[in-house]
């Protein structure tokens, strides 16, 4: 038993340090995708631009046709988790 929680810890650690590893399947690996054809590519975004709409889809005030759906993607990133994720992919 302890063998399966050291083990679920380690792998849940490593897939969740990246805060862009659960953005992958809509958005691609390098944000190179329109997610479900819908958005934009988020790639050509400035990281300033990642951060407004990523905090906007938190409280409500950015988005389109995936505006519900993104609200729950990001509700719990924290702002290390944005930056991040804007160092990534942005420009």
């Amino acid at each position: 038993m302890k063998k399966v929680i050291v083990l679920t810890t380690i792998l849940a650690s490593t897939i969740f340090a990246n805060p862009y590893t659960k953005c992958v399947a809509c958005h691609g690996a390098n944000g190179e995708k329109s997610a479900l054809g819908k958005s934009k590519i988020i790639k050509d975004m400035t990281k300033a631009e990642i951060i407004e709409s990523l905090n906007g889809y938190k409280n409500g005030t950015y988005g389109g046709a995936l505006k519900g759906m993104m609200k729950g993607q990001v509700n719990n990133l924290s702002d290390d988790d944005i930056n991040a994720i804007a160092n990534q992919i942005g420009k």
